[in-house]
């Protein structure tokens, strides 16, 4: 009996050095930087398959039970991650059960419609295409959006995200965002502005991020826009006109499309267009609810990217006048 006893001892021993070895020895990574993926739902012991299927370990007992010992057996995080060097097992179960993902980014530009957004994220290989296939109204419903139409709903910015995650989630993110911006900008707003509700302000802020050549000229836009919905003139900006074009706009505005009346033409139409044009940014919101305190009721490009400023259509035809002709001398 004491023979069997100190065989077991001695036994217990060497699994126990054996398996302290195996805890703390480096894995030999299969290339460096090493990138594997556990798949969403995975218990322990299919996550150790999967580690050693892409070839991190040798044999995966050793692994669900260092797993099992350290009471994470439960907590293992799918995601995809990326290895820069050799790590232990200990260090790898750390790894996992924390869920220290890699990050993927995607970046969502001021200007951009909800078409571009979506033509963007379907483009991506680091995320799950979710929806894809969805309607924009199904999309809305999906993220628990209000609105009815998902133009200007979404905050442009630099988004980082666990690659694999759903596009939804992005949607999610970047719509939230948005509102947390909107509602801040509109609690700190202007008095006695013309806009009775944020999504006006929405609007306003997205018609000013399409007109908007150079940032010093962003305050000043918003201002001559303020003024025309004040005394009840057309907007007459040509970016909501190309928006409603939609596909039809081949790139040349012609005097036949500002006649042609349709929502958002603003040559035909008072007041706002019934929904945003584009995602616009934060300065463009800021400025839409604090615009420069100005006379100003016209502006013309002067080429460069810059507005000339007029307070009376005499100043503002003699402007037009002016940079026209500069524009076609440069031709």
């Amino acid at each position: 009996m004491r023979r069997i006893f100190a065989w077991v001892i001695v036994l217990v021993l060497l699994f126990t050095v054996g398996l302290g070895y195996h805890v703390h020895h480096p894995l030999t990574l299969p290339s460096a930087p090493f990138e594997f993926a556990l798949m969403p739902g995975s218990s322990l012991k299919s996550a150790a398959r999967q580690l050693k299927q892409a070839g991190l370990l040798e044999q995966d007992v050793t692994f669900v039970m260092l797993a099992r010992v350290q009471g994470k057996s439960g907590t293992i995080k799918a995601g995809n991650y990326v290895l820069e060097h050799p790590v232990s097992r200990l260090e790898l179960l750390t790894i996992i059960t924390k869920g220290s993902v890699s990050q993927s980014q995607i970046s969502v530009i001021e200007g951009w419609t909800f078409k571009q957004l979506r033509a963007a994220l379907d483009a991506s290989k680091d995320i799950s295409h979710s929806a894809k296939n969805l309607s924009d109204a199904e999309i809305l419903q999906r993220i628990g959006a209000t609105e009815n139409h998902p133009e200007g709903l979404f905050f442009p910015d630099t988004y980082y995200f666990a690659a694999g995650s759903s596009d939804l989630t992005i949607f999610k993110v970047a719509y939230h965002t948005m509102q947390r911006h909107l509602q801040e900008a509109w609690d700190s707003r202007e008095a006695d502005l013309p806009l009775k509700t944020p999504y006006q302000a929405l609007i306003l802020a997205s018609i000013v991020e399409k007109e908007t050549g150079t940032p010093a000229d962003r305050a000043m836009i918003a201002g001559v826009f303020a003024n025309r919905l004040r005394k009840g003139m057309m907007l007459q900006t040509d970016p909501a006109v190309i928006y409603g074009l939609g596909d039809k706009f081949d790139g040349n505005l012609r005097k036949r499309d500002l006649l042609a009346d349709t929502p958002y033409n603003t040559y035909t139409r008072r007041g706002l267009t019934p929904t945003p044009i584009s995602l616009p940014g934060a300065a463009a919101i800021q400025v839409a609810l604090h615009p420069a305190k100005t006379d100003a009721l016209y502006f013309v490009a002067r080429g460069d990217g810059s507005s000339q400023f007029s307070s009376s259509l005499v100043k503002h035809n003699r402007a037009v006048n002016q940079y026209q002709i500069m524009r076609r001398g440069s031709r």
